[in-house]
């Protein structure tokens, strides 16, 4: 497994990872993925530029996008690293978003990926990371937990369907 930067000659796996999502009905985690893919070059340019802190909109702050493959160049995950917070990630967002392709959950990737995530944070300074996962959502609870994460505390969704948990983790 390795944790590499978007690059145009995978589009073809990152579609699959898309389409799985999609046919399983559901949502695109972290919310990266909802970007439009159809020019797959203007895409990964714009990553390139959120990365850099280049243009960004209104309320985003500079974030690294990075995709784990696996041995065949398989999209594994994906996921989605803010160099820093703003009010509303500090609340419900964190430094770091990410997910696993539905067909290969459950056998550890998510642990790896975060992993390999915080090897990056701490390469960029961070001594702390702030992530937050759904409440209902215990496999990613587990992985933060298992990754030295400790829960801060909960509060409601901004959508108002359930609670955030929020946690902090040191890399390294």
């Amino acid at each position: 497994m390795e944790l590499i930067e978007p690059c145009e000659t995978l589009a073809a796996t990152y579609r699959s990872f898309i389409h799985e999502f999609l046919e399983r009905k559901e949502p695109l985690i972290p919310a990266i993925l909802e970007r439009d893919a159809r020019d797959f070059a203007s895409l990964i340019c714009r990553l390139r530029q959120d990365a850099a802190g280049v243009d960004l909109p209104e309320g985003y702050v500079p974030a690294s996008c990075f995709w784990l493959v696996d041995e065949h160049q398989t999209l594994v995950g994906v996921a989605h690293f803010r160099h820093t917070l703003n009010a509303a990630l500090a609340y419900e967002g964190g430094h770091i978003g990410y997910s696993v392709r539905p067909t290969q959950r459950n056998k550890g990737y998510g642990k790896i990926m975060l992993k390999l995530l915080l090897e990056r944070a701490q390469a960029l300074g961070l001594t702390r990371v702030w992530l937050t996962c759904d409440q209902a959502n215990v496999a990613s609870a587990r992985v933060i937990q298992s990754s030295g994460g400790r829960l801060d505390s909960e509060v409601p969704r901004k959508d108002g369907a359930g609670i955030t948990q929020r946690y902090w983790i040191k890399p390294g």
